[in-house]
């Protein structure tokens, strides 16, 4: 994956350090009670970038493996775990194309990346791959899938600022309409860094396709190999009633 900001590991992990990795993996483990037809023991965290929620997994005794497309994002985590004694697998994959040697318990996908699947064929493909590499009855959960097109503040810029140290790390993400009839939009991500004086500047710009609820229902029933338990608030796994930025979805391996 060609890219300056994911190729800045650190500046990545410092300016998406707000995620609270242990409620997650609380909700993580809730979803798995409520939903799961199969015990869980294992983890496979999916476009996986800083892998934090995969970290607190590990520590939690599930065996967890990493998988990203980046190199440098991959060569990271594995000096992170290697540091903080975490015995986490990493892999260097496209999340629309790739097998892993066992089977996993339980599959995820974070932070709306789920949109780096380039288009209905990939998306195909990632179900295939996600199947291929789930046990019959485990769950895969995708988050913040880009499903409010319908919604005006989808498209206006979010910005914040994360600090540690001497280090500052300022984050602009923002998307915008390119072809609605294609679904295609533009992402922007900057980071504008501040390390110990030293001013720099990554940014990312990639021409992307959202994938509309029904459309995904319709993908999954093609696939053949998921059920789609729903679409769910993010935060309290309610059913959603109107589309939100926030949500989850949950599929199950048949």
């Amino acid at each position: 994956m060609k890219s300056q900001v994911y190729n800045q590991a650190k500046y990545y992990e410092l300016a998406f350090s707000f995620v609270d990795s242990k409620k997650q993996a609380d909700l993580f483990e809730k979803i798995i009670k409520k939903y799961s037809q199969i015990s869980v023991s294992s983890v496979l965290d999916l476009a996986c970038g800083t892998a934090l929620q995969l970290r607190e997994m590990a520590k939690r005794g599930y065996k967890s493996i990493a998988l990203d497309a980046n190199s440098k994002m991959i060569g990271y985590l594995k000096s992170e775990f290697k540091k903080k004694g975490l015995n986490v697998e990493t892999i260097k994959a496209d999340i629309n194309n790739f097998k892993i040697k066992q089977k996993i318990d339980f599959v995820y996908i974070m932070m709306g990346s789920i949109i780096y699947v380039k288009d209905n064929n990939s998306f195909l493909s990632h179900l295939d791959s996600v199947a291929d590499s789930l046990n019959s009855g485990g769950l895969y959960l995708i988050e913040n899938m880009a499903i409010n097109w319908d919604d005006s503040s989808l498209f206006k810029p979010q910005r914040w600022t994360m600090k540690k140290g001497r280090v500052k790390v300022k984050t602009t993400y923002q998307i915008t309409p390119k072809n609605a009839l294609k679904q295609i939009v533009t992402q922007l991500l900057k980071l504008e860094v501040v390390d110990n004086g030293e001013m720099m500047e990554f940014i990312d710009k990639d021409s992307l396709k959202i994938v509309f609820p029904e459309e995904l229902k319709l993908l999954v029933d093609k696939n053949h190999k998921f059920e789609l338990l729903g679409f769910f608030e993010r935060n309290n796994m309610k059913l959603l009633k109107r589309n939100s930025p926030d949500n989850v979805v949950l599929l199950r391996r048949k």
